[in-house]
């Protein structure tokens, strides 16, 4: 349980980074911006991210 909460803090906060650097690259580079790619995107990358650094180190930490 411990970990699926952690991953449901990870993929809010992914959201929500993934918005703001969204619209900010949206105004630098006049593009139309679509908040439902960028939200989903950013979740998966975050998601996918932490997972695969806990599941790379965790060997390393159990010495």
């Amino acid at each position: 349980m411990k970990l699926f909460a952690s991953n449901l803090v990870v993929i809010f906060w992914a959201l929500i980074f993934g918005e703001i650097i969204g619209y900010i690259a949206n105004q630098l580079e006049v593009l139309p911006y679509n908040p439902w790619q960028i939200g989903i995107t950013a979740a998966v990358v975050g998601f996918i991210a932490t997972n695969g650094i806990y599941l790379i180190s965790k060997d390393s930490y159990s010495k």
